[in-house]
């Protein structure tokens, strides 16, 4: 295959030849499963119908799912076929219930979806698990269809085991906003902040969600993966669910977002993927991790409104801050 020519600015994450083999032996196949190998805080390579055994019952606090939506879709040659909503269906209940099985009785699941397969999605979570919210985010990218109305929006399912008993930190998710009519009461700012870089407010989240930024080829979070999540997308769902030392557990993992948000925060995670190179691709995100821990449009325990993190730190020497502002 032809390498890509790239824009001097391009940041997408690249992997060299020389560092291919090391990031590959980090990776887990079937064979080190069977020699009993450990797969906390690993990356497992291979069909999740054939992994997913070697995971514990009862492992994950926290369980997140981005599965093949009902799309055509070329996953770095390996190709998904969109299909029949009932065939689509099977598909779902052909590994969802074995995933359910890794989930604590008092963990969290979240399942990412798309107009066209959520409904199936609903109905394949309901068997399983309690069903509490539907969030919906704004996915700001792509031209749209000249016959058709721009798909600008995505839905992650929210479930627990136990309606009773699961854990949700509503504080560690509030969103900072900008205040366009401030109100003062006896001449003081009334539920905000006035400051120098402009007036702001801490918000509850909502389950409609504006401030999200797909990964582009200037941020240093992206890959050449075709339906790449926002580490900030993800970051919601880990605080939101799940506390630091909890354990993150992802089986379409994809290029690696679920497992590097997780370290990011002080979690343990594991994640199956069937793609070698995505896996590779992961492996290479999390070394960069150690190194640089941000997260873009986060910032000092809060979620910033878009564009507006980048107003706040203009004109001031941060170091690091360079990946804020692109958020």
């Amino acid at each position: 295959m032809e390498e890509k020519i790239r824009a001097k600015n391009n940041r997408t994450i690249t992997i060299s030849d020389d560092e291919k083999d090391a990031l590959k032996s980090r990776v887990l196949d079937e064979k080190d499963l069977e020699s009993g190998c450990d797969i906390l805080n690993k990356t497992l390579n291979g069909n999740l119908l054939d992994l997913i055994k070697y995971v514990p019952d009862s492992f994950a606090d926290l369980i997140i799912i981005d599965p093949p939506y009902n799309l055509s879709k070329n996953y770095n040659g390996m190709k998904f076929n969109s299909r029949s909503e009932d065939s689509y269906a099977v598909f779902l209940d052909s590994w969802f219930p074995l995933v359910c099985k890794k989930l604590k009785d008092d963990g969290s699941l979240y399942m990412c979806g798309d107009w066209k397969c959520t409904s199936v999605m609903q109905r394949a979570i309901e068997k399983e698990l309690c069903v509490m919210n539907r969030i919906t985010w704004q996915r700001e990218k792509g031209r749209g269809a000249k016959g058709n109305w721009k798909n600008g929006m995505e839905d992650i399912w929210f479930a627990v085991k136990n309606p009773r008993d699961y854990f949700f930190d509503v504080e560690s998710v509030k969103m900072k906003r900008r205040v366009l009519a401030p109100y003062k009461a006896d001449g003081k700012p009334k539920d905000w902040e006035e400051s120098d870089e402009g007036n702001f407010r801490l918000t509850y989240p909502s389950n409609f969600w504006d401030d999200i930024s797909i990964p582009f080829w200037s941020m240093p979070e992206n890959t050449d993966h075709p339906t790449q999540k926002p580490e900030k997308l993800y970051a919601k769902l880990i605080l939101a669910s799940s506390e630091k030392g909890d354990v993150i557990f992802d089986p379409f993992l994809g290029s690696g977002t679920t497992s590097v948000v997780a370290k990011k925060l002080g979690r343990n995670f594991c994640g199956i993927e069937i793609n070698e190179e995505y896996c590779i691709w992961a492996e290479k995100r999390l070394l960069m991790a150690e190194s640089d821990p941000s997260i873009q449009g986060y910032s000092d325990g809060v979620f910033w409104e878009r564009n507006s993190l980048g107003e706040q730190l203009k004109g001031k020497k941060k170091a690091g801050a360079q990946s804020d502002l692109f958020i």
